[in-house]
């Protein structure tokens, strides 16, 4: 939104008025234009505080503290401002698409969590289960924001279960198998 307002543009005297000039009569302009100019400069701050106070990354924290408020978020205990500021920014996109998987799935990339995979009504399970595979470390690292998410944007009559998934490097050599053995057999009698 402040990237597409326009900049204060600054005011160009004629080139006899300068200010490079050596006569004190023809200097006044000058420092009258940049004066004019920074008065300006001050008042468009003024105005444009309130548009500054509207980012939630860029608040201040009181005014954060509103916007979470207005939006239904609670900081989580040892929550990072920084997680804070953008669970605040993008609640009301995380509301809209919590609803569905691939819903449900970029809330969890917004909030920076990383690779996840949701599956709902597995074969031989309860219809009401829905199980998220996390990777081992986000389990650990993230476990407060993950019981956030499910708590702010789950279904509701659904149970959540996680998975853990542990990635193992696989190494195997290739090799042509191409293994030709021909057998002779006597058969004596006798």
């Amino acid at each position: 939104m402040l990237k597409k307002l326009p900049i204060l543009p600054k005011s160009i005297i004629p080139w006899w008025q300068d200010g490079k000039t050596i006569s004190p009569q023809l200097v006044e302009p000058y420092f009258l234009s940049k004066g004019v100019h920074q008065f300006f400069r001050l008042i468009n701050g003024w105005l444009l505080f309130p548009l500054h106070q509207a980012d939630a990354l860029t608040c201040s924290e009181s005014m954060l503290n509103l916007m979470a408020w207005d939006r239904d978020i609670s900081r989580f205990e040892d929550e990072p401002l920084s997680l804070f500021r953008i669970r605040v920014k993008y609640a009301v996109v995380n509301a809209k698409d919590a609803g569905s998987v691939a819903g449900f799935i970029q809330i969890f990339e917004r909030l920076g969590v990383g690779f996840i995979e949701i599956d709902e009504r597995l074969p031989g399970r309860d219809w009401d289960i829905i199980s998220i595979r996390v990777d081992d470390s986000q389990l650990t690292e993230d476990a407060a924001l993950l019981d956030e998410i499910i708590r702010s944007y789950g279904r509701t009559c659904r149970r959540y279960e996680f998975e853990v998934i542990a990635p193992v490097c696989l190494e195997m050599s290739v090799a042509p198998m191409d293994w030709d053995h021909q057998c002779h057999v006597a058969i004596l009698e006798e």
